[in-house]
């Protein structure tokens, strides 16, 4: 009985006709109490039951846009009382002002709270999406002149309240995105630091600092040291690396590509051999890495090059060592190709101008001009066809890093021809002088150990020494050198090669041992075998410089500076005619630094020095005032 009393009440809910309008009516004036404030006699309850009811009969639809149309009724009425207001003072004094004012409260507690458990990376992840926010709320319901000041709070409180510590944070922050190459957060950081004020300078200010820190422990490293190719590529790597970052993330900014090559001067300066390991660079890129790559593959590697060049403040230093690798790569024949070494030389021309690639091209002239000798010569000689022939590269006094070297005693069947050949070119050439540098030559030797034939690729020297076995099976130490007259230091490190490298001792030598004496004996060692029919036979690698030999090297330079000091003062003078102390050291200074960095003490010297032989001469006033004397 009691199921059906149920059943009939709900029947009757069910058929009244005005269920949802007697329902909606206190709905209604439920909202219009809401919409004055006039909450106080309301029950939220028995409001909460009636909407439960009409949606359980099934009225939910009807329900909602009875809702949406007092809403609409509402905002109606709003704005036609915004609208009989004199200009815009309820929008910003009732809207506006509090928003912003609730809004820069949320985002400075917000920032604080955030940046205490983010990391740097997740931080501006979480900026960058309360920025996109703010605008989106705007665009949807505020006058679009409060972008500009909501966004600024939120630039203000998340990022510019916070700078610093975001930027240096621990674990996170730039450095950290730099080392760890973190394109995406450097990206967002660069964009958003955008934003305030210093935020670019900053970010530049800490880069710099990193740069130049890790730089600095690169080229100071003594285990990266001992590799030169190995340290130069980590450089080159670097920069890759930061020219990457700055071309993506950092938007190709000059301002920072400035900073960045500030930096790179600054370390790479920092060790002054870096000039010789760029030089080595590039002579193991000509002898080994580049044979068979493409000329674009070729012209990349070069181009990295020059960039390292570039930062070099002894610029002569590296011509210097430059000139010794290329004169061992072209009389050698060794390099990839012509192409590229002429490519590396019209870039060192167009980056430091012709006296700097001056003598480097005439090596390559000397080189063509000795090809067409050789061929001349033998097209005139008509002696001893039968017997060895030779190739000769008449090198320019000066012009190749060739040092004096009193030729040694070669054997007689190679006498006679260098002989012919002089008599053939100081006939041909008046006025000129040759003198034989037997300490850079190298020749192809046909040798019997038994049954066994093979072709030795040797030095002058091995030839000079291997020769004398022709006619004696044992030769002291003492008798070779007699014989030869080769420097001492050489001929052990000659004889060294021939007798104790394994696998290529065509010279064995008692007692037994790895080094040389003066007591040894040497023997033609008739039981050499070798796998290749031709073998090359390099010598002993001499010790690297010593600290003398570097002093040595180094005053060497110095002491060619000094003329190209002396012709840019006289250059200045000649111009101004009269010109104060300073104003000569910063312009002598301008127009070298192309080549070299001169010391101003090293400037003062030869000003001295033009003064003693009456170029210039002092005021007799001033004496920090010098003239020019025609």
């Amino acid at each position: 009985m009691r199921f059906q009393k149920n059943t009939a009440k709900w029947e009757l809910y069910k058929e009244d006709p005005m269920f949802f309008d007697k329902s909606w009516k206190i709905l209604d004036d439920g909202i219009r109490e809401i919409y004055r404030n006039n909450t106080g006699g309301l029950s939220f309850e028995e409001l909460y039951r009636t909407a439960h009811n009409l949606v359980v009969q099934k009225h939910g639809q009807k329900l909602y846009g009875k809702v949406a149309e007092a809403l609409k009724g509402h905002l109606e009425e709003i704005c036609i009382s915004v609208e009989d207001t004199q200009g815009s003072s309820v929008y910003l004094c009732d809207f506006e002002k509090p928003f912003l004012a609730v809004s820069e409260s949320f985002y400075s507690v917000e920032s604080q709270q955030s940046i205490e458990c983010c990391d740097c990376g997740e931080y501006l992840k979480n900026v960058q999406r309360r920025l996109a926010e703010e605008l989106d709320r705007v665009s949807q319901y505020m006058d679009s002149k409060c972008a500009d000041k909501i966004t600024s709070i939120v630039e203000t409180e998340m990022l510019s309240n916070h700078m610093q510590r975001l930027i240096l944070m621990e674990n996170s922050g730039l450095v950290n995105m730099l080392i760890d190459d973190k394109r995406e957060d450097l990206t967002r950081m660069y964009k958003l630091f955008k934003r305030i004020p210093d935020g670019h300078s900053a970010i530049r200010s800490v880069m710099t600092s990193h740069v130049k820190e890790s730089g600095k422990a690169l080229v100071t490293d003594p285990e990266k040291l001992k590799d030169p190719v190995d340290f130069v590529q980590c450089l080159l790597n670097e920069k890759d690396k930061y020219n990457e970052i700055i071309s993506v993330s950092f938007r190709n900014d000059m301002t920072f590509r400035s900073a960045l090559n500030s930096s790179f001067e600054y370390f790479i300066n920092l060790n002054n051999r870096v000039p010789e390991f760029i030089s080595l660079y590039v002579d193991d890129k000509l002898l080994k890495e580049l044979k068979g790559a493409n000329e674009e593959d070729v012209e990349t590697v070069l181009d990295k090059v020059m960039i390292l060049f570039r930062y070099l403040h002894e610029k002569d230093v590296f011509e210097k060592y430059y000139k010794q690798h290329l004169a061992k790569r072209l009389l050698s024949g060794k390099s990839t190709s012509d192409e590229a070494e002429r490519s590396i030389l019209g870039k060192l021309k167009t980056e430091c101008g012709y006296q700097f690639t001056s003598k480097l091209e005439v090596m390559f002239t000397d080189l063509k001009k000795s090809q067409d000798t050789m061929q001349s010569f033998y097209a005139n000689f008509c002696g001893y066809t039968d017997g060895p022939t030779i190739s000769v590269q008449i090198l320019t006094t000066g012009s190749w890093p060739t040092k004096q070297c009193t030729p040694c005693n070669l054997p007689p069947e190679i006498t006679d021809i260098s002989e012919s050949f002089r008599a053939y070119y100081l006939g041909t050439h008046k006025g000129r002088r040759l003198t034989w540098q037997t300490n850079m030559g190298n020749a192809d030797m046909k040798a019997t150990f038994g049954y066994r034939r093979h072709e030795l690729n040797v030095s002058t020297y091995h030839m000079c020494v291997l020769m004398l076995f022709n006619s004696a099976d044992g030769l002291t130490y003492s008798d070779i050198e007699q014989a030869t007259a080769i420097p001492h230091a050489e001929l052990k490190r000659c004889l060294q090669s021939l007798a104790c490298v394994k696998g290529k001792n065509v010279l064995r030598k008692q007692p037994m041992s790895k080094d040389i004496s003066e007591g040894d004996t040497f023997y033609y060692n008739y039981k050499f075998t070798s796998k290749l029919v031709k073998v090359k036979i390099g010598t002993v690698v001499a010790q690297k410089e010593t600290e003398p030999e570097k002093m040595e090297t180094r005053q060497r330079v110095q002491e060619d500076r000094k003329p190209h000091i002396e012709s840019a003062i006289i250059r200045v003078m000649k111009s101004r005619r009269v010109l104060d102390h300073n104003s000569i050291i910063a312009e002598v200074t301008r127009q070298l630094q192309s080549r070299f960095l001169p010391d101003p003490l090293a400037i003062k010297k030869r000003i001295e020095s033009l003064i003693e032989r009456e170029f210039l001469e002092r005021n007799k006033v001033d004496r920090r005032i010098y003239h020019y004397l025609a």
